[in-house]
């Protein structure tokens, strides 16, 4: 009937699952999804965390329809509560079969905030104010002076500036938070 939470076959049992229904649901052949450098993306994954992309609500809706489809074919269900939507134009309510599903405009996806709009800002301020959590965590290291300045570099750079900068290479920046990404490095 399956294999017990914590299994290490479970990981490897589920992704093959999850390939399984993407595939069936035809997710690599659709024409649905946005270009990005001419490839069509309409899918995300990692671990148990899927997200699905459509230039428009109905494409959406036809591919989560597929996705939910061929998920039950396997035994597999949609959970509609941890099931989020978002659109980068206005949207007050989204129904698929019936159920309500929670309209966002904003959602965690591998640590990283992706907002509606675009906006990298808040972000970036969010991934700050951790890097200086991460320095002042670091206090007594830092103003020990039976440590070398060298040590107390290498430890910045290794736990610091890796918190700081988590994510940045998706970050949309402007002149503003291009100076202070500059500023934080000093």
């Amino acid at each position: 009937k399956g294999v017990r939470q914590g299994c290490i076959l479970s990981p490897c049992l589920f992704n093959l699952n999850a390939e399984h229904i993407m595939r069936k649901a035809g997710l690599d052949e659709s024409k649905v999804g946005i270009k990005i450098s001419r490839r069509n993306i309409n899918n995300l994954r990692y671990g148990d965390d899927t997200t699905l992309m459509a230039e428009s609500e109905e494409e959406l809706k036809s591919l989560l329809m597929q996705v939910k489809k061929e998920s039950a074919k396997v035994g597999l269900k949609l959970n509609t509560e941890k099931t989020k939507i978002m659109a980068s134009g206005p949207l007050n309510s989204w129904q698929i079969d019936g159920e309500e599903m929670e309209v966002v405009t904003d959602f965690i996806f591998l640590g990283s905030k992706i907002t509606a709009d675009g906006d990298c800002s808040r972000e970036i301020k969010r991934c700050f104010l951790l890097g200086r959590k991460a320095m002042a965590n670091l206090g007594s290291t830092l103003k020990s002076r039976a440590i070398p300045l060298s040590t107390k570099v290498r430890r910045v750079k290794a736990m610091v500036f890796p918190v700081a900068m988590y994510g940045c290479e998706s970050w949309t920046i402007r002149k503003a938070e291009h100076q202070r990404i500059e500023d934080f490095e000093l």
